[in-house]
């Protein structure tokens, strides 16, 4: 749906009658694969890695927590950087650090090494999602594109859900014929692959502006010392939170020290990393934040807890485990582009939460006794849960997100989303603390359910999301038809606007 200036700028100029063509959109889908295949892929070497390295094979958890945790740091840092120095140059840059890990990896000796090469893995993919988002909204822009190009969205969701999805059975083929040290050099084909397209087909970034001041005013105008206080933030939180339920003192007087001087400096701050005061005045992507992190959280629950369950309660193999779940991957893949080409959000937002809450029904019901068609329905309504979530609220991210700030809220987006996981995996933990067994699988259950009430409710009352107000939009037509079907999602004041506007948010 374009404006009168989009096709007068279309006809006038040969490229933009095709703004999204393949040439643009296949090295962004590719970059995007880069994170969940890494997350999933190794876990079919963590056992092999130790048996060669001779540690335990509980130590090896570092590998998954390792990507984790930088991932959650980077992404909003790419984010910026994008923003600031151009998402071309830090896309190439990522892609390098990507790499560098899968070397790092596929030559390292021992489980430092190899963790080096994890935390290297994460900083360079974590760039692709939130570079691909700026370069997505200028394009759009540039087009005069009234509506969120939902094709392109749509493709970039899928491109990450597939992957994760294929990435055990990958992993099991690689590491299984060649040797776990495949795990880390299947990035060297995939990264040269995505480098010679993205250099070919992305377009250049801006020539960066002169400025005075060299280093110093770049660091100003990313918030050098906002984004170090969130790293160290994070970095402290994230340990706290895999720790439980030992609590890791340790992290948390970290976190409280490195997060209550980061906050007074992010709001004192002109231009700050993490806006807290934009991010309460806007409240649909607080909003989508929380929707993502809760709804992941029921997702990857499901996925680890139930895996565990299978093979100790129900006595699958891992093999077996692994293909009772596959259906929700494949699910989750297929609907995500014919949902997310319609452009819509509040209905995908509401089945992600019902489906969310009926899946959670459902695991309060299995038992080891329960037949194996059980579970994978089960599995079936989460990949529908996970398909709905990731469309619905990639959509309201970009529509609520400020334009300047595509970036940093798509990095932040996903940061949540790492949380929910994380969380996953501490409920988990507590969950399964005496074995995993039936009734700790039930209590999984209830903690989902209280998790997807939280996701509906926060869908369900949230009034930009029902469509109340006025449009804040061009005042075509089409821009109209458009809004309705998004469910009047709204374009919510830029992190900036001035207090005084903040009151009178009307949503598109």
């Amino acid at each position: 749906m374009r404006s009168d200036r989009a096709q007068a700028h279309c006809a006038a100029d040969g490229p933009a009658r095709r703004p999204f063509a393949w040439t643009f959109t296949t090295p962004l889908y590719v970059g995007a694969a880069l994170n969940p295949i890494n997350s999933s892929i190794v876990a079919t070497a963590l056992v092999p890695i130790a048996a060669e390295l001779r540690v335990p094979v509980g130590s090896t958890a570092v590998l998954v927590s390792s990507l984790y945790l930088a991932s959650a740091v980077a992404q909003p840092t790419a984010g910026k950087l994008a923003e600031v120095l151009g998402p071309r140059r830090i896309f190439l840059s990522g892609i390098v650090l990507v790499l560098l890990g899968g070397l790092v990896g596929g030559l390292g000796r021992d489980l430092a090494a190899l963790t080096v090469a994890r935390v290297l893995i994460g900083v360079g993919t974590s760039a692709a999602f939130p570079c691909a988002m700026v370069m997505i909204r200028r394009r759009a822009e540039e087009a005069g594109m009234d509506a969120p190009p939902g094709g392109v969205l749509g493709g970039l969701a899928m491109a990450g859900m597939a992957t994760a999805a294929v990435g055990p059975p990958i992993g099991g083929l690689l590491v299984g014929a060649a040797g776990w040290r495949w795990a880390f050099l299947i990035n060297i084909p995939v990264t040269a692959v995505a480098m010679a397209m993205a250099l070919r087909q992305l377009p250049a970034d801006p020539a960066p502006e002169r400025e005075r001041g060299g280093f110093r005013a770049v660091a100003e105008r990313i918030d050098l010392i906002g984004i170090v206080g969130f790293a160290g933030s994070m970095t402290a939180l994230v340990v706290f939170l895999m720790g439980l339920p030992r609590v890791e003192w340790t992290a948390l007087a970290v976190f409280v020290l490195a997060a209550g001087p980061t906050v007074v400096w992010e709001l004192r701050g002109s231009a700050p990393f993490f806006d807290f005061r934009g991010l309460a005045a806007n409240g649909a992507l607080a909003r989508t934040y929380l929707r993502q992190a809760l709804t992941l959280l029921g997702v990857y629950s499901v996925m680890y807890g139930m895996t565990q369950w299978m093979e100790a309660a129900h006595g699958f193999s891992t093999v077996g485990a692994g293909l009772l779940l596959l259906p929700m991957g494949a699910v989750s893949a297929l609907l995500s582009r014919p949902l997310a080409t319609r452009n819509l959000v509040r209905g995908p937002l509401i089945a992600s939460a019902v489906t969310m809450l009926l899946g959670s029904a459902g695991i309060m019901l299995l038992t080891s006794h329960s037949p194996a068609i059980a579970i994978v329905l089960v599995s079936l309504v989460f990949g529908v849960t996970s398909a709905t979530t990731t469309v619905g609220n990639q959509t309201a991210l970009y529509l609520a997100a400020p334009p300047d700030r595509i970036g940093t809220a798509s990095g932040l987006f996903r940061t949540f989303g790492y949380l929910g996981t994380i969380t996953s995996a501490v409920i988990g933990g507590i969950v399964f603390r005496d074995g995993a067994s039936d009734h700790g699988l039930h209590t999984l259950g209830v903690v989902l359910v209280a998790a997807g009430l939280a996701v509906l409710l926060l869908t369900v009352l949230d009034r930009r999301l029902m469509g109340r107000g006025t449009d804040r939009g061009t005042g075509t037509a089409d821009t109209a038809d458009s809004t309705e079907a998004l469910g009047a999602v709204p374009r919510e004041a830029p992190l900036e606007t001035p207090r005084e506007n903040r009151a009178g948010e009307n949503p598109v």
